[in-house]
């Protein structure tokens, strides 16, 4: 072995001077905790918290003047480590806030306000605090996104602590879905059981069985799309189901006997004083998303919404994996189908629909006893609370030996039989449309009971659909007095056949149009 033979070197220290040191001040004590508080404490001791709590109380109504801003960063930001310069800043601008102006500042200056508001300061009603903190978020969440971390969980806790109707789906897209579970569960849950068109593309793809985000389709313009169709195809599923099976997709899977309760606790990680609303609350939900049925249910239909749509425009390749029963199948790719043909299809003009005057005039120079078996009264129709139908039919329809007599009358007269109109005006659904009215005209020999009957039973939607397929575009008329109307074709027409069995014993409408064997009914509609 090869002997290191270098020497070992050493290097001289002079000991003789005395060695520099970097003096360190130690920070005035008064930059860091503040003191010239009035405060009256009693009972020893305060924490932090309690402390912090105290003192906004003294300052909730100061209100601050214009000053220089002052930067401020601080781990935990309480008034106690505020220096005097960023005090009368944090004053100035919490004023500023509270009038709905929102200027630059750092997020310690930030959290101290939050800090106020979720301890019960500044606000009188809980709505108001609510408000408050949403305010703050989204005014401040592109300027400061580390927000985000912090305001989607504490938001939720003043919403659930107050008791408050907040929209959870709100914060959902202003976190893009990120909420914890449980949450989105409770909102998931409340859509499920109320009104399943509210729901998001953001909310549901938390419950897919895999990243939808990764998709081609997604990323190169498809989120839009599938934002749009995907709540409507859940809606669509959900009411077809309720139809046809009589369960909706909630009681498909039983969600409802699955309830969980969870102790959540409150505002963590934020300068709050439990003894206020208390260390946590109670949260009851149904853990949907550990539903693998449900999960692979919605994933199903996402992948067909996808597809069909991805088909629609022109864009190559498909979702592969288990794919959705056919029946089903067959109802989205249908409304998808209706649905994009409805948004390339020009928006045509409502027609204008009239009186036929010189019918009127000669149905009121009948005879007295023609005039009151056909007599034409109003009988409105309300739906919904604001949606109102106005029904004109013939009045004395139920004296049938009157009709019979009428009948062998106009028979007897060897003239053309008087036409009878039945006038459906459904009220306007909104602001500044024009109300459409249906001018039916048909001999009244071929109107009986039953066809009156009918004519009762339909509401403003009902209504509506039959203009439109009786107009020049039915698929896009039909699809716009759907979405007016916050349901689908393909329901609205099954409503109508639904009412033509109840009253006439027989379908009204086949593959989308009125039977060709009832035309004759129909085709003297003024349009």
């Amino acid at each position: 072995m090869k002997e290191d033979s270098r020497q070992l070197e050493f290097m001289e220290i002079d000991l003789s001077e005395e060695p520099e040191t970097t003096v360190v001040p130690v920070p005035d004590r008064s930059t860091i905790v503040r003191a010239d508080l009035n405060l009256t404490l009693s009972g020893g001791i305060l924490s932090s918290e309690k402390r912090f709590v105290e003192e906004a109380r003294q300052l909730a109504e100061m209100e601050g003047e214009e000053t220089p801003w002052v930067p401020f960063m601080s781990y935990w930001p309480t008034y106690g480590v505020m220096s005097a310069p960023q005090r009368k800043w944090y004053m100035y601008w919490r004023t500023e806030v509270r009038q709905g102006r929102f200027p630059d500042t750092d997020l310690s200056y930030l959290f101290v306000h939050i800090y106020e508001l979720i301890n019960g300061i500044g606000w009188q009603e809980p709505q108001s605090g609510y408000n408050q903190l949403k305010e703050l978020w989204i005014n401040y969440r592109e300027r400061l996104p580390q927000l985000d971390v912090y305001m989607q969980e504490w938001i939720i806790d003043f919403g659930l602590v107050h008791k408050l109707n907040m929209s959870i789906s709100e914060m959902v897209d202003l976190t893009s879905g990120y909420l914890p579970m449980e949450v989105l569960d409770m909102e998931l849950q409340r859509l499920l059981n109320n009104h399943l068109s509210g729901i998001s593309l953001k909310l549901l793809q938390r419950y897919y069985d895999y990243d939808i985000t990764l998709s081609k389709f997604y990323r190169d313009g498809g989120k839009d799309v599938l934002g749009e169709y995907i709540p409507r195809v859940m809606s669509l599923v959900d009411s077809y189901l309720l139809r046809t099976r009589e369960v909706g997709i909630s009681d498909q899977f039983e969600l409802r006997n699955k309830e969980r309760t969870m102790e959540r606790m409150l505002f963590r990680k934020a300068v709050y004083d439990h003894s206020i609303y208390g260390k946590s609350v109670q949260l009851t939900y149904i853990p949907i998303g550990e539903h693998t049925d449900f999960v692979q249910f919605v994933t199903r239909i996402f992948r067909c919404t996808e597809n069909k749509c991805r088909e629609l425009l022109g864009f190559r390749g498909r979702l592969r994996g288990k794919t959705l029963e056919p029946e089903l199948a067959h109802v989205i790719e249908r409304y998808l189908d209706k649905a994009f043909a409805a948004e390339r299809a020009p928006a045509a003009e409502q027609p204008m629909i009239r009186i036929d005057a010189e019918k009127l005039v000669s149905l009121q120079e009948e005879s007295e006893y023609v005039r009151r078996a056909l007599m034409i009264e109003e009988e409105p129709v309300c739906e919904d609370g604001n949606s109102e139908a106005t029904m004109l039919i013939p009045s004395s329809v139920h004296e049938t030996e009157d009709l019979k007599r009428v009948k062998d009358t106009k028979a007897s007269n060897e003239q053309e039989p008087p036409c009878v109109e039945v006038h459906i005006s459904p009220s306007e659904e909104q602001a500044g449309m024009e109300p459409l009215t249906l001018q039916w005209e048909a001999a009244s020999s071929d109107l009986d009971e039953e066809w009156v009957h009918f004519s009762g039973m339909l509401s403003p939607q009902h209504v509506q659909a039959i203009h439109a397929l009786l107009g020049g575009n039915p698929d896009a008329e039909l699809m716009r007095v759907a979405e007016r109307h916050g349901t689908m074709p393909a329901l609205l027409l099954d409503e109508i056949n639904d009412l033509a069995m109840e009253s006439i014993g027989d379908l009204l409408v086949e593959d989308d149009r009125l039977v060709s064997e009832y035309m004759n009914v129909f085709e003297q509609v003024k349009r």
